[in-house]
């Protein structure tokens, strides 16, 4: 998958031409920050989490990290995070650029409450170099939420 993949699934919203891509990596909440020029904890970090022989995609506010008992409560399970070859192998992204568009099938992306702070927060576009500027509530749609949960704490 690539910047491009997604531009074309955000394009059914009319939102391809909205991708933001950088001269310089915006891999880590750090230097999406930087690039975007904007406080780390807008950026809205997708973190991939094994379940059984799959994954499952958590998108949170850059300052936050998992709390494992949350998360355990929520899910069922204790999270662990993929491999950076898992993550290719069951995303199509690798580790810097994950996003919860165009994913492959049975993928359940959910999305901790920690980014409903804000007015717009910023997920990767499938590249270590790109984002968009999105409101919680068209995160939710385009990235097709399938719940909101609250399994983070502050870092």
């Amino acid at each position: 998958m690539s910047v491009e993949t997604v531009k074309k699934y955000l394009d059914r919203w009319g939102k391809g031409k909205d991708v933001l891509e950088f001269d310089c990596s915006s891999a880590t909440v750090e230097l999406a920050a930087q690039a975007l020029g904007v406080e780390p904890a807008r950026i809205a970090k997708t973190l991939s989490f094994k379940k059984g022989d799959g994954c499952i995609l958590l998108v949170a506010a850059g300052d936050v990290k998992v709390d494992n008992s949350k998360f355990k409560a929520e899910f069922g399970f204790r999270p662990s995070m993929l491999p950076p070859d898992e993550v290719i192998r069951l995303t199509g992204y690798a580790v810097g650029g994950v996003c919860p568009f165009a994913l492959p099938d049975g993928i359940e992306v959910y999305a901790d409450v920690s980014l409903q702070r804000y007015e717009t927060v910023f997920p990767a576009c499938g590249s270590n170099n790109s984002a968009i500027r999105l409101t919680p509530s068209e995160l939710n749609e385009y990235a097709g939420i399938k719940k909101w949960v609250d399994v983070c704490k502050r870092i």
